[in-house]
């Protein structure tokens, strides 16, 4: 932040002195630049709101998900894609991860899909892209909706198209972590359809089509003008962060020599953006203990899958119901990624880790 520090301050100066706050021309603006970034000859519209949570959640209210419905989404993955379905009162099914990607398991979803299934959310997790394309055919002739989960794949690529330009509907996180990161809370919806757009814009405003006059229970879920200005600046700057974190990403796939680390496996002609690079070791412990005592941090990116976490266990989930999950959450770390590391810092983790 500190290298961008006065660039960031002039962006957000203008909504300061024009007291644009609570959506406006700011949001507007932000919104027409990430559609034209992510669109590549594809009519995308985006709707900035608050964060990538109420994203989820909109996102399904907008499609009429509600009680008595289920949602399919993968059982590895942060605890806000399943409050989505809850939020509207409908039952997420969890679904286990492909063993090499560890992102949702195809073969998985279609033993799950049944009358109630109204909608999958495919999560792209870690910045690395899901198998859209075969959820796509597996729902072709379906009343079954798509939703991808983007908060942790700005930029990423299926051949030649951005993850969010997939799905019927597609929910991004600007939380400051992000590979595109706000300076406090935002998100965004992404469709192509218009009616879907305008129920969206109406259900985050308090359920208004024009101020005072309110067609439906709403929410309280605008983006901000400050995010607004700090998120369209760092648009610019995206590609740049992109190809460094896959500069770092490409060094450790080929110097990291170590028979007791396993890499994410990336489908065939996508790209990750490594919003996180995470590795698999059995001895997790030991390991994050060693780089620890060599100066290098890790993360844990997610050590208990959400059909364990505690407030899911009304859902009546066991331990053993998604083995591939649970493997990866006792044997995930991350590893430090991030685009200001230097080539002498991803030396020396590299060679920490062929120590292990």
């Amino acid at each position: 932040m500190e290298l961008i520090e006065d660039q960031l301050i002039d962006a957000i100066r203008p909504v300061l002195r024009s007291a644009s706050f609570a959506s406006g021309a700011f949001v507007t603006d932000f919104e027409d630049s990430f559609s034209q970034f992510l669109s590549k000859n594809r009519s995308l519209k985006t709707i900035g709101c608050s964060n990538g949570t109420d994203a989820l959640h909109i996102a399904l209210r907008s499609l009429g998900i509600g009680n008595g419905d289920e949602v399919i989404l993968p059982a590895n993955t942060f605890i806000a894609t399943a409050w989505a379905p809850i939020y509207c009162g409908a039952r997420p099914v969890f679904v286990d991860c492909d063993p090499d990607t560890w992102n949702i398991c195809i073969e998985d979803v279609k033993r799950k899909i049944n009358s109630k299934t109204k909608a999958i959310i495919a999560v792209h997790l870690y910045g690395a892209p899901s198998l859209v394309p075969a959820l796509k055919e597996i729902i072709s002739e379906k009343n079954i909706h798509l939703i991808e989960d983007c908060a942790q794949s700005h930029g990423a690529q299926i051949e030649e198209n951005y993850t969010g330009s997939f799905g019927d509907l597609a929910c991004f996180s600007f939380y400051p972590g992000k590979n595109l990161g706000a300076i406090g809370e935002a998100g965004a919806i992404i469709t192509q359809d218009e009616t879907l757009e305008k129920t969206i814009r109406c259900l985050i405003d308090h359920g208004s089509v024009e101020k005072y006059h309110h067609i439906q229970i709403g929410f309280n879920h605008r983006m901000d003008g400050i995010q607004a200005a700090a998120l369209k600046f760092k648009l610019n700057l995206l590609p740049d962060w992109t190809i460094k974190r896959q500069t770092i990403a490409s060094r450790y796939l080929s110097e990291i020599n170590n028979s007791k680390i396993k890499f994410q496996k990336i489908i065939r002609n996508s790209s990750s953006v490594y919003h996180l690079f995470v590795v698999q070791v059995e001895d997790r412990n030991d390991f994050v203990k060693m780089l620890f005592s060599k100066g290098i941090g890790t993360g844990l990116h997610y050590p208990t899958p959400c059909h364990l976490q505690p407030a899911l266990d009304h859902l009546g989930y066991k331990i053993g119901d998604f083995p591939n999950s649970e493997i990866h959450a006792k044997r995930c770390v991350s590893l430090p990624m991030f685009p200001e590391l230097t080539d002498l810092e991803v030396t020396r983790v590299i060679e920490v880790v062929n120590e292990f």
